[in-house]
């Protein structure tokens, strides 16, 4: 039986077409040339991961829902009706963890002594309060 060689002797491309047995011919280019073009199959099946952002994700810090004194100022007549700040002993105890607020802040003025009942609160907020003859439990 002759050689493969012998027996495409004569013919131009040895079956192989014009371009596939020349050099690098067939394949399509270098590395990842070609994955969003003809390789694109390819990619999606063998390298799914290929596109995106991958890696390290920083831990999230515990988010508290904020208040600002003014804006405790503002929702004050509704938490009474909500029953979340009432009268004690002639200080106002407002209730802040029950409104779902974790953290007081001290942006604006308080001008009544309150006791209230928060997570967390600002230096600020807590001198403002103090100021006006009130206090602020905190659990941190």
């Amino acid at each position: 039986m002759p050689s493969r060689t012998k027996k495409f002797r004569g013919s131009r491309t040895h079956g192989r077409g014009k371009k596939a047995g020349r050099g690098k011919g067939k394949r399509g280019g270098r590395g990842m040339a070609g994955l969003c073009k003809h390789r694109w199959v390819w990619m999606l099946k063998y390298m799914p991961d290929h596109w995106g952002r991958h890696g390290f994700t920083p831990p999230r810090r515990a988010e508290y829902r904020e208040i600002n004194l003014m804006r405790l100022r503002e929702i004050l007549p509704s938490l009474r009706e909500a029953g979340l700040a009432r009268e004690e002993d002639g200080l106002l105890v407002i209730d802040l963890r029950s409104a779902g607020y974790g953290k007081l802040l001290g942006r604006g003025e308080i001008d009544f002594p309150a006791r209230i009942l928060v997570d967390r609160a600002s230096e600020g907020a807590v001198r403002k309060v103090e100021a006006a003859g009130g206090s602020v439990e905190t659990n941190a």
